[in-house]
């Protein structure tokens, strides 16, 4: 029997130790901390709410091609999809608001914004799972439906700026550029219109859901799948060297480049060691959670009923905010977004006091507090939130690195969005999850098709290990011990 380890339990992590764990192979997970998850995790922040620490919302995740065929019901993962899924309040007292349906939103728009979100999202959704197939896998791969990609291709290489200028009304701008914004980039870039063009197509497909008590559902679904196929995860076991781990026939890391960098010492080969010391890090995310009475009072009455809120006034507000982190500047009034997860899941609150999730964009590294920022803005949108604040959970850049390495800088999308990284991450190579080691491969956000609890980069990751076994199988390649120097 082949043996694979795998170093770090994230989604990522998981997905791929269930992939190879399927095709036969013995398969251990070793994870430095307590818990597994990585950005799945959740637990009590404040006493008696159940709080996700990192990912919370899931368009990505619930129509994953990879997780959509485990079957995660049957080991307790379900989706709780809220009434409404984001809404972009603006100081005039309008809001954009997204819903499920594309033509819901449209209706909700009106005009020629209405007609034109139809033709565009409408369109987008309909086609999603054949995009997804496509997108979700490396660049380099005979497409499985090359109109579909061809016809999304051009929107998804604009920046966000050129398709806000086709928006005519300003909350329907503030809308798309709040979702745009999940991307991290300056708007008038290239290709940043993709993220935003990615996340709204799957949340009118399949809703912005959230997990059943909390993300950490879908971490503890794919440890059980992995259990139950003969897998075993070691939690508090910090890798640091190669020499730390058993010979195996397949090493694979749900870790940051610069960390496989770190551990591979030596063994990585040059190029690939540059590559990936010189990938770039994105801005970062400063989070407080808040234990809140009564839940919010938002002066819009859409986002009382809004699994998430995007909290940054019009749209060239925010392009000046997501410019000034990317520069390295602190702005005033940050873009932040909030999730109000009960309302979907009720089981996280603890009678009418309720768990909010927030984060602000800061810039990498950003060493300041920017709690009151937080606060400022949620007061901005729904006066009296303070008086409704009993308890709160500050976590900064510095603390989001060490709550999980992979967030350097606090950056919790594993890597920048540029327009190389968007499409050859983490380095330029016909196999992007190879480090060039024979056997040793990186299968975390850093590598395609880059963040989300969908479990992608490591189902991708397990392929190119499975290929790696079978030529070895065949007598074409020479498998390398994970402990021992390549001759």
């Amino acid at each position: 029997m082949s043996t694979a380890i795998v170093v770090g339990s994230g989604p990522n992590g998981l997905a791929a130790a269930v992939s190879l764990a399927r095709e036969g192979v013995e398969v251990t997970v070793l994870e430095a901390a307590d818990t597994i998850g990585g950005g799945t995790r959740t637990s009590e922040l404040t006493p008696g709410l159940l709080h996700d620490h990192c990912s919370a919302t899931h368009p990505m995740a619930v129509g994953s091609p990879f997780l959509r065929t485990l079957g995660l019901d049957r080991y307790g993962l379900s989706w709780c999809v809220p009434e409404i899924d984001c809404v972009h309040p603006l100081d005039s007292g309008e809001a954009g608001v997204l819903h499920r349906s594309p033509h819901e939103t449209a209706a909700a728009l009106g005009g020629p914004d209405g007609r034109l979100w139809q033709r565009l999202f409408g369109t987008l959704a309909g086609s999603y799972d054949a995009l997804a197939e496509d997108l979700m896998r490396p660049l380099q791969h005979l497409p499985a439906h090359p109109l579909r990609l061809a016809a999304f291709g051009p929107a998804a290489l604009l920046p966000v700026a050129a398709v806000a200028r086709l928006l005519r009304s300003e909350h329907a701008r503030a809308l798309f550029a709040g979702v745009a914004a999940h991307a991290f980039r300056p708007f008038h870039r290239p290709a940043t219109a993709a993220v935003g063009l990615m996340i709204i197509g799957a949340g009118h497909r399949y809703g912005w859901p959230v997990a059943a008590g909390g993300s950490r559902a879908i971490s503890d679904a794919l440890a059980a799948l992995l259990a139950e196929l003969g897998g075993r995860i070691e939690t508090g076991v910090r890798v640091r060297s190669l020499a730390q781990l058993p010979p195996a026939d397949v090493v694979l890391f749900d870790l940051a480049p610069g960390a496989v960098a770190d551990i591979m010492g030596e063994r990585l080969p040059g190029r690939v060691a540059r590559a990936y010391r010189r990938f770039r890090h994105g801005p970062g995310a400063f989070k407080v959670d808040f234990a809140v009475e009564g839940g919010v009072p938002w002066t819009h009455p859409a986002a009382r009923r809004a699994g998430t809120v995007h909290l940054g006034g019009a749209y060239a507000e925010v392009a000046r905010t997501e410019r000034m982190i990317h520069a390295g500047r602190m702005p005033e009034r940050p873009f932040v977004l909030v999730g109000q997860q009960y309302l979907a899941d009720p089981q996280r609150s603890d009678g009418d006091v309720h768990p909010l999730w927030t984060y602000a964009h800061v810039p990498h590294g950003y060493d300041g507090d920017a709690t009151e920022a937080i606060v400022g803005q949620i007061e901005r949108f729904a006066p009296g939130f303070r008086e409704r604040v009993l308890g709160m959970a500050v976590r900064s850049t510095a603390a989001f690195e060490a709550y999980n390495p992979n967030y350097v800088g606090g950056d919790v999308i594993t890597g920048a969005n540029t327009a190389l990284q968007l499409v050859m991450r983490p380095r330029l190579a016909v196999d992007p999850y190879s480090t060039g080691v024979p056997g040793m491969f990186i299968c975390s956000a850093a590598s395609p098709p880059g963040a989300g609890a969908h479990g992608m980069c490591g189902a991708n990751a397990a392929a190119s290990a499975l290929r790696h076994l079978r030529r070895r199988a065949t007598g074409s390649t020479v498998s390398v011990p994970s402990g021992r120097k390549q001759t």
